[in-house]
């Protein structure tokens, strides 16, 4: 369609105006037609003195509003956030560098509803009284998490996760002489248990560790929502399927790493273990796959250990947790404690390595000059 020549600036009021149209026409237009590029025919149309920077303006607003997701869609592509919460209606909230901050960013229950169903719907998802809880990936990357009433009390709770696609480079987590006795493990193919409370970095550390691997390794990474981006001629991505209401199609972490140990991985590594698939993971790294790695939520290296050792045994109500502590600390080689310094940063804390015995401290970022 030809445009016009510009002989005036629409007026402001104007501009609204052409804009409630163009919402009006967008949202009754069959759902074939609920494009970026219809979106921008519509403004041309309802806007044809429109110049182009103010155009592309507004067809990018109309798109965050109409097809995306709105101002949150904004707030998660601001310069170091990391993370975007909705606590139900009222003010959201981001994760910048670090830091929790409340936005000058106003939402309503309609908002919440509307946007969580744009997230979950693309992905064959539902969110409703039926699923009131949803963890889910948006294809770029997004970890998305919802939670609704009532098991939600307060409103309808969404939370919005974007990894950095730059891979954070080791040394910026941990310091110089962490930093080899890291990569001296990788090379001796230890096997390795990242820990640390929920948005510590072990994501982060895991992506940085798997960075420093020979890009020829054939590496087999399991998670829930896929969030680890290795680089690698050979990294093979597993990722966990929910399922339908009634379990049919869903297949749990501990399908995935049994499926691992057929694929010739060099290294096994699971994103985080939650539960039963300890057991298939501890059996993996006990029977000759060497170098693997994995997080799990704990607040001290001994608390990791027995965090394993209880998941492991919540897989078979006949083992002995004796014998299943032994297979745990024969698995597992070294322990790496992941937390936030006191400007927020996330940052290697301490390592350990792990005997027969129990947990041996290497280094501790709190004791002055580390040693422990």
């Amino acid at each position: 369609m030809n445009r016009p020549a510009a002989s005036s600036r629409p007026a402001d009021d104007d501009v609204r105006a052409a804009t409630a149209r163009v919402r009006r026409r967008f949202r009754a237009a069959p759902e074939t037609e609920a494009s970026t590029s219809r979106l921008r025919e519509l403004v041309l149309e309802e806007l044809p003195l429109l110049s182009g920077v103010r155009l592309e303006e507004v067809v990018r607003r109309l798109a965050s509003e109409l097809t995306g997701l709105g101002v949150l869609e904004e707030l998660l592509e601001l310069d170091g956030v990391t993370d975007v919460l909705v606590n139900g209606p009222g003010a959201v909230w981001i994760e910048r560098r670090g830091r929790l901050e409340a936005t000058d960013v106003f939402v309503d229950r309609s908002q919440i509803i509307r946007a969580i169903e744009r997230l979950v719907a693309p992905l064959g998802l539902q969110a409703d009284r039926a699923h009131p809880i949803v963890d889910a990936r948006r294809p770029d990357g997004t970890r998305v998490s919802v939670v609704l009433p009532p098991l939600a009390v307060d409103g309808p709770l969404l939370a919005l996760r974007r990894h950095s696609a730059t891979a954070v480079p080791l040394e910026a987590i941990a310091p110089p002489g962490v930093v080899e006795q890291l990569r001296d493990l990788l090379a001796r193919r230890r096997n390795l248990v990242v820990f640390g409370p929920t948005g510590s970095g072990k994501t982060t550390l895991l992506n940085a560790l798997l960075g420093e691997l020979e890009p020829g390794e054939r590496v087999v990474t399991i998670e829930d929502v896929a969030e680890l981006r290795l680089r690698g001629d050979h990294v093979v991505r597993l990722e966990a399927r929910p399922g339908s209401a009634d379990g049919v199609g869903r297949i749990e972490i501990r399908d995935l790493v049994r499926a691992a140990l057929r694929l010739r991985p060099d290294r096994i590594v699971v994103g985080e273990v939650r539960g039963a698939e300890a057991l298939d993971m501890v059996w993996a790294l006990s029977t000759g796959h060497d170098g693997g790695c994995s997080t799990c939520h704990a607040r001290g290296p001994d608390e990791a250990l027995d965090r394993l050792v209880t998941m492991c045994l919540s897989a078979d109500a006949q083992l002995q947790a004796d014998a299943v502590r032994r297979q745990v600390r024969d698995a597992v080689d070294a322990l790496v404690g992941v937390g936030r310094g006191p400007a927020g940063v996330r940052q290697v804390r301490t390592l350990h390595e792990v005997g027969v015995d129990g947990t041996t401290c290497i280094w501790n970022i709190d004791r002055g000059d580390g040693a422990c």
